[in-house]
């Protein structure tokens, strides 16, 4: 595998719990069903998958609104690891950008919310 791109957010999490208590529907509007049972609501949990989507658009060498949000989802696996499903448009910068996978770590704390993907392709790359 080589690695295609990385990408890295912050989001502060009083920030964030603010632009919600604003803009009741926003939570709708950037979580699936999914994300928002797993998150249980919690602001920093919210923040954090928000920081991941930010991160797989800058892996994607692309911004904001590159991709409808809930075209990426955040999920957790039994042990609690989480992992991105990409949809539709999502899934196509991908493609265009060379990714097959994407590895993402998170973290929060009351007041932070840092995630970190790296996305590799596909491709074999020799050592030198």
């Amino acid at each position: 595998m080589a690695t295609q791109g990385v990408g890295v957010d912050l989001v502060d999490v009083a920030r964030f719990t603010l632009a919600m208590e604003r803009h009741p529907r926003l939570v709708e509007r950037l979580f699936t069903d999914r994300e928002r049972r797993d998150a249980r609501r919690r602001p920093e949990r919210l923040a954090a998958r928000f920081a991941a989507k930010e991160a797989v658009l800058k892996t994607f060498g692309v911004g904001f609104g590159a991709a409808p949000w809930r075209s990426i989802e955040v999920t957790s696996n039994e042990a609690g690891a989480p992992s991105v499903v990409l949809h539709g448009p999502a899934s196509e910068l991908a493609r265009r950008a060379g990714v097959a996978t994407l590895h993402l770590s998170m973290t929060h704390t009351r007041s932070a919310a840092v995630a970190f993907v790296v996305g590799s392709s596909k491709e074999v790359t020799s050592a030198r």
